[in-house]
């Protein structure tokens, strides 16, 4: 087993992986805090493990991807004090076998390398992927599997904070889908402009890459408000959750000796 960690800005994810099978044994996660201590991240990973009854003298190595450069070092000391060795950490010069092809590659964002790995294996090419998280991102790999960017949206939490924050009378509500679209209430309204208008957007910058590449492709999403604003495309679009801890075992496995 492997244990793999998605660092975000909103959430960290720690799955356990099974290196040989691509089965995944777990996957949890909990609140970034920018605040905890290595040691502190180290009771939560083992608390994880724990409920899960993982031993980890059965885990035989790591791997961390972090989008947080502040909170990087607590939470790879962390694993590694659980794990009792060193764990890999997604950067430049780590083998990926993406053909990156943007102004500055070394400038890539590990998630979104983590998730090229992860789609041209499952999926493929052309491609678009689409991480629903704290922001929205979209990557688009050609028909000849190179990563040529992408864009970034701020996501559906971060629109809908700004917008309260900002207009007075409007209410913080649940982001969940609303029942209908033509919304008499100010709540349901809120919702439909919410999850209706990011999924427009998204359909809308879909139809533009296809557009631009003068071809379609699979359009694959995840993160955590996919399985909400996906529904409601009008698009094709797989919903993979997985898809990060898949690209952190395929990198895990390019990157060690078996």
């Amino acid at each position: 087993m492997i244990l793999a960690i998605d660092l975000g800005n909103t959430n960290t994810t720690f799955g356990c992986m099974n290196e040989k099978t691509g089965e995944t044994i777990f996957e949890e996660r909990i609140h970034t805090d920018f605040e905890k201590t290595s040691v502190e991240y180290a009771i939560s990973i083992k608390t994880i493990m724990d409920i899960h009854n993982i031993d980890a003298k059965a885990i035989k190595g790591g791997i961390l991807s972090s989008s947080v450069p502040p909170v990087t070092r607590q939470v790879r000391n962390a694993a590694e004090m659980i794990l009792g060795k060193s764990i890999i950490e997604v950067a430049p010069g780590l083998k990926t076998g993406v053909d990156i092809k943007i102004d500055d590659p070394a400038a890539l964002g590990p998630d979104l390398l983590v998730g090229a790995v992860a789609g041209i294996s499952e999926y493929g090419a052309p491609l678009i992927l689409i991480d629903m998280g704290t922001a929205t991102t979209i990557s688009v790999i050609t028909d000849t599997k190179r990563f040529i960017g992408g864009m970034i949206i701020p996501g559906v939490k971060v629109s809908l904070k700004g917008l309260t924050l900002n207009a007075a009378h409007l209410p913080e509500i649940a982001i969940n889908k609303p029942d209908k679209l033509i919304n008499g209430t100010t709540v349901g309204a809120m919702q439909s402009g919410s999850i209706y208008g990011h999924a427009a957007c998204i359909d809308g910058m879909v139809e533009r890459i296809w557009e631009d590449l003068g071809y379609e492709g699979t359009v694959v999403a995840t993160g955590g408000f996919a399985r909400t604003v996906i529904p409601c495309c009008k698009k094709d679009i797989i919903i993979d959750s997985q898809l990060l801890m898949k690209g952190l075992l395929a990198l895990y496995k390019k990157n060690t000796k078996n």
